[in-house]
């Protein structure tokens, strides 16, 4: 049997918290005792993602929650605001280890990195590359923008811990001179990381502000309305999401000589069409007015 969407949603956003936790811990320690300011910022931004993981999954089971009577389109914005969560985070991280690295950098005087610290790095590279595939695979396949910002957190991860170690592997190479380098690093992956949460946070608003979907399915949408035969006009037709869901609200011209339970069948008719041809539609509301034409 076919995993549902919550189960698939719960059990990648678990595997990326447990690693980011695994992670996190040994790129602090690792940081730490091997005296190495980008690792020990890329550690920090581990600790983020691993926050973020916590808010994904909550915010994943508080989405598939039934609507109720406080939240009859259901609570599928719940993924929206888990997403804008985590985009805010990776926005502060990228500020604090950003001004932590220009503070360390004016340090007169600072040990340089280990070269332990290094393999460290590669290990978290390759790790978060193939964490980040993973999980971009399945938020893609379930229509999960949390899951998707998750996603890119691990790609965030790795990009940082890239940066970081080739930033140490300059500080290693060049001596005391370019001990600085590491620190370079650190700002370098501070900035990926902003961008990376801006990059998050703008469909995340978008989404919770009711921002109109791709014209694209708002243009197919519109296409199979019109294809009935007695619908003369679709006037206005508005599309919002609420998690992988679209709730659509339209208005249908018909002929004005049409009895009330007759345009009732049309307004139906339509809806179910527009259901069978995208299910992931979940309600059409249809408001039927008089064709002009026939006035």
């Amino acid at each position: 049997m076919q995993k549902s969407r919550l189960e698939r949603s719960v059990k990648i956003t678990l595997i990326g918290l447990v690693t980011n936790a695994i992670l996190a811990l040994g790129k602090m320690v690792a940081g730490v005792a091997g005296n190495s300011h980008a690792l020990i910022a890329d550690a920090t931004e581990s600790i983020a993602d691993l926050l973020s993981s916590l808010v994904v999954w909550r915010a994943v089971v508080v989405s598939n929650t039934p609507p109720d009577e406080d939240h009859p389109y259901g609570h599928g914005k719940a993924e929206a605001i888990a997403s804008a969560v985590v985009a805010s985070m990776l926005i502060a991280a990228a500020v604090w280890i950003f001004v932590t690295a220009v503070v360390d950098a004016l340090s007169l005087s600072k040990p340089g990195p280990k070269a332990f610290t290094l393999y460290v790095l590669i290990a978290v590279v390759f790790i978060k590359e193939y964490l980040y595939r993973k999980v971009m695979r399945e938020a893609n396949d379930l229509e999960n923008t949390a899951i998707t910002s998750d996603a890119w957190h691990h790609r965030a991860d790795a990009i940082t811990s890239l940066t970081a170690g080739l930033g140490i592997v300059v500080a290693l190479v060049g001596g005391a001179r370019f001990v600085i380098a590491d620190d370079i690093a650190a700002m370098i992956a501070a900035v990926v990381v902003g961008f990376n949460g801006y990059h998050l946070l703008r469909p995340a608003l978008d989404e919770l502000m009711d921002a109109s979907p791709s014209s694209e399915l708002h243009d197919r949408i519109r296409q199979v309305a019109s294809a009935d035969a007695s619908v003369s006009n679709v006037e206005k037709c508005r599309l919002r999401k609420v998690g992988n869901r679209y709730f659509v609200d339209m208005h249908l011209r018909v002929n004005p000589m049409m009895t009330v339970a007759e345009a009732h069948i049309v307004a139906h008719r339509v809806k179910d069409h527009i259901r069978e041809e995208y299910p992931s539609v979940q309600d059409v509301l249809v408001h039927i007015e008089p064709s002009r034409e026939a006035i």
